[in-house]
């Protein structure tokens, strides 16, 4: 296989298994590129990106622009001198003159069965939308969103009670074999096509709030894809795991004393809950400090 001189662009941990497979494929990583360090834990103090952390750890030059809009920036990446550069949930849009630097152009890998689900949120938008798979697609980056021609394409089932965070983690390897086979085997672009294209936008806080006028197999996957709430009172109580059952009542109603709420459709009975401050809780220990009777009424998004 032909070692090749490259910049990793990514910012999350779904980006780690890629960086450490280019390498131990044995590519040269001449630098990496990520999102500037955040506000991290209750002191808000400024964290390094997981991929920031594991360059550091390997010991590649990491460089955090804000932008790489900015000529001097361009520059600076046109003088690495790169075979390619792999972007990997960046978090930056990337300009033209950064996309024609290196010599083959960027790739990018992408977790999702594109054109489905281009975009911010790929794996979220999946689960949301109770799709049967998904899966990654290496692809030759050009000016779009998420448009560029595929490299490689694989499929893979989504479980009936995957999660955001399981499913990542699998398509996280998934997309660092399928990268650097791709990488080894130099396929033939094959242009995305024209149906079935739908976007992935990125998730807002308050998608993550649950509305009881929804049915209850739809909020279920809002627990399994986002980091789901709802409030009581002053409260906002996170709901780590839930399950669909059979029931009826009014939307937001607690209709049994182990917190069945109903829904439009069915109930929803959170399994785990988290207080604000407080550890997360299995629904009995939750309910013995907090309880929440029979009859009592769960607010409801407001609407318009």
């Amino acid at each position: 296989m032909t070692r090749l001189r490259l910049a990793f662009l990514g910012t999350p941990e779904f980006a780690v298994p890629s960086l450490a497979a280019l390498l131990e494929a044995g590519h040269e990583v001449a630098c990496v590129y990520t999102q500037p360090p955040r506000p991290a834990g209750r002191g808000k103090k400024l964290r390094p990106s997981p991929i920031a952390e594991e360059a550091a750890r390997r010991g590649i030059e990491v460089r955090t622009p804000r932008s790489l809009r900015d000529p001097e920036e361009q520059r600076r990446f046109a003088a690495l001198g790169l075979d390619l550069a792999v972007v990997v949930a960046y978090g930056l849009i990337l300009p033209k003159p950064i996309l024609d630097a290196p010599r083959l152009g960027c790739v990018n890998v992408h977790a999702s069965l594109l054109p489905r689900w281009r975009g911010a949120a790929p794996i979220e938008r999946a689960l949301l939308a109770g799709d049967a798979e998904t899966g990654v697609t290496i692809m030759q980056m050009d000016e779009g969103l998420d448009t560029g021609p595929m490299l490689l394409r694989e499929k893979v089932a989504i479980g009936p009670r995957e999660t955001a965070s399981s499913l990542r983690a699998r398509l996280a390897a998934l997309g660092a074999r399928l990268l650097v086979e791709a990488l080894e085997r130099r396929p033939e672009p094959v242009p995305q096509p024209d149906s079935g294209v739908t976007y992935a936008a990125k998730i807002r806080k308050e998608e993550g709030r649950l509305d009881f006028r929804q049915d209850a197999e739809a909020l279920d996957r809002v627990v399994r894809a986002l980091d789901a709430w709802f409030e009581l009172g002053a409260e906002r109580i996170k709901v780590l795991e839930a399950a669909a059952e059979p029931g009826a009542g009014p939307p937001g109603t607690v209709i049994d004393d182990r917190l069945g709420i109903a829904c439009l459709r069915g109930v929803l009975r959170p399994l785990r809950l988290q207080r604000a401050g407080r550890g997360p809780a299995a629904l009995d220990d939750f309910l013995r400090g907090f309880p929440i009777p029979r009859g009592t009424v769960l607010p409801c998004p407001a609407t318009g």
